[in-house]
């Protein structure tokens, strides 16, 4: 299940780590450290790779195990507001190319993105990345960024869309998505912000830690991250880089009568709440960071 503990920082390397967090909400319960020198946050011990793998079968996506998400065919209609608000605004940054979204799942966004761009995905999962492969939404590649068939400097565009968190070496997938991208890409990255208020005052309650999360960030190591990794320009939005009808038209879809409509009141809430923040403190713990080449 686990694989050998972690002497040194996964992000920084530095041996100043010590542990934060013990998660016993799932089983088997796991431990999360931090680094004193960067901050970064991570599963110690981290999962072997076949626990990995073996978390994102078909049992996830239908709420059967402990550890599940949603099966976002279920929602298409409803996601794809958000979906296809998020393709405009990257339109709006790179109009148009090859796009690669990491953990593309069934592929409902690269439906969306193929729009404007001409769509590649990588899935981890045989389960999703099958019925994506056999609904023909682009090329898809069953597997991770360490072992995919692409060029280097063929996308103009790279999506990683609450998956970076999944990865146990962030380091080696950040350069590699810069290996990917062509000279002025756009690489997207949607996840927690570890340093915002919402996360510093639930601790070790905050729903983000679960099994499948590896790595967690705050804005200020992941744009360091991204430099080391060679990026250039970064850019960060709070709480994410679309505003707040999308979401508002995608939550209805786990509406069943009008009174759920209330629900909006508290989306909107976070949203506005979402864009407190100076330097490095954030209300919130939700962010989008742009990369760019």
């Amino acid at each position: 299940m686990f694989d050998t503990p972690l002497y040194a920082c996964p992000l920084c390397g530095s041996g100043s780590i010590r542990p934060r967090y013990r998660i016993d909400r799932y089983t088997p319960a796991f431990t999360v450290d931090r680094c004193g020198s960067c901050g970064f946050m991570f599963m110690n011990p981290p999962l072997d790779d076949e626990s990995i793998r073996g978390l994102y079968g078909e049992d996830y996506y239908s709420g059967r195990s402990e550890y599940s998400y949603y099966d976002e065919r279920e929602a298409e209609k409803f996601s794809a507001h958000v979906w296809n608000k998020r393709v405009e605004v990257l339109h709006r940054h790179v109009p148009g190319g090859n796009i690669l979204d990491v953990g593309s799942s069934f592929g409902g966004f690269l439906k969306a993105a193929s729009r404007y761009y001409n769509p590649h995905g990588i899935e981890v999962s045989p389960y999703a990345g099958g019925y994506s492969r056999s609904a023909t939404v682009g090329k898809i590649h069953i597997g991770t960024l360490a072992d995919h068939p692409f060029d280097h400097d063929y996308f103009s565009v790279i999506t990683m869309i609450e998956v970076i968190e999944h990865l146990p070496d962030p380091v080696s997938a950040l350069e590699e998505c810069r290996r990917l991208l062509r000279k002025g890409g756009l690489l997207m990255i949607q996840t927690a912000n570890m340093d915002g208020l919402q996360a510093r005052l639930k601790g070790g309650d905050y729903a983000y830690f679960m099994p499948g999360h590896l790595s967690y960030f705050s804005r200020k190591n992941l744009a360091g991250a991204l430099a080391g990794a060679g990026f250039g320009r970064t850019k960060v939005f709070y709480p994410v880089e679309f505003g707040l009808l999308p979401k508002l038209k995608k939550s209805r879809y786990a509406f069943r009568s009008a009174r759920d409509y209330r629900h909006w009141l508290r989306i909107s809430a976070y949203h506005l709440i979402s864009k407190v923040h100076f330097g490095d403190f954030a209300a919130t713990s939700s962010m989008v960071m742009y990369a760019f080449k």
